[in-house]
């Protein structure tokens, strides 16, 4: 009985959750700049997790070569190649156990509190399916070309209005690239670069013109990846010039067309 039970599910004794007023007093440290952020509303916070955390995210994080993740091939090759994903939430049942502790509290209340004080949104609802979120990893010579997000999750009938990206990137080098590119809303230049680095938390409001990505291709030795995790949270009622729905909306980089 006792082994079926095991079989079922994954025990383990690592557990991590997030205290409500250390995430309150971040927000308060990051919500004046916040919404004056260019090029869209966004908040850059190095060392979002304790750092004992974070090293145990990078020991459990799945190798290239894991099973679990979707074929990089069988993904949208022109607009993302060499991109894994591991984003429906059945996949998700063969990660570690400590990985799914923290997708969990990354959709905790502490954590919408957090996030409805930081950007001043009410109502955020976080989406347990992880629908496009979830693992990423990319691996060298990928990329990731410059999008707006679809902004409606047809499962749930809400709209996307917050990005959260964490990233694992121990040791990352600026020769490397990687950097997350956020773009001004004519597409004529990037405003801003983000070095991918270890446990680096950058977190920004959606809408059809909140351009990202990373465009060009890691220069990372083969057995170095991109590593984040990626969560999107919802409201009923959609951002204002939001409302028609819309798919991932990609961009040609100026000079490219």
């Amino acid at each position: 009985m006792l082994k079926g039970w095991i079989k079922r599910f994954l025990v383990t004794d690592e557990i991590f959750v997030f205290k409500t007023a250390q995430l309150l007093k971040l927000a308060d440290q990051h919500r004046p700049t916040y919404l004056t952020n260019a090029p869209y509303p966004h908040a850059l916070i190095d060392g979002f997790l304790p750092d004992f955390v974070a090293e145990r995210l990078v020991a459990v994080f799945p190798k290239p070569d894991d099973p679990v993740w979707l074929d990089w091939r069988e993904r949208d090759i022109i607009h993302q190649p060499l991109k894994q994903g591991i984003g429906q939430a059945e996949r998700l049942e063969s990660v570690h156990p400590f990985l799914h502790n923290v997708i969990f509290a990354f959709n905790s209340y502490p954590m919408i509190d957090f996030l409805e004080k930081l950007t001043g949104i009410d109502g955020l609802i976080p989406d347990p399916h992880l629908s496009g979120g979830g693992l990423h990893q990319i691996l060298s010579g990928g990329s990731l070309a410059i999008h707006a997000d679809f902004n409606y999750l047809e499962r749930l009938k809400l709209y996307r209005r917050i990005n959260l990206l964490l990233f694992l990137n121990k040791d990352w080098q600026e020769a490397y690239a990687g950097h997350l590119e956020m773009w001004d809303g004519s597409m004529r230049q990037c405003v801003k670069k983000v070095l991918p680095v270890f446990n680096r938390c950058v977190i920004f409001n959606t809408g059809p013109t909140s351009y990202h990505g990373h465009p060009r291709p890691l220069d990372s030795p083969d057995n170095v990846t991109r590593k984040s995790l990626a969560f999107y949270y919802y409201t009923r009622e959609s951002a204002s010039g939001d409302d028609e729905t819309h798919s991932t909306l990609w961009q040609t980089l100026p000079g490219n067309a």
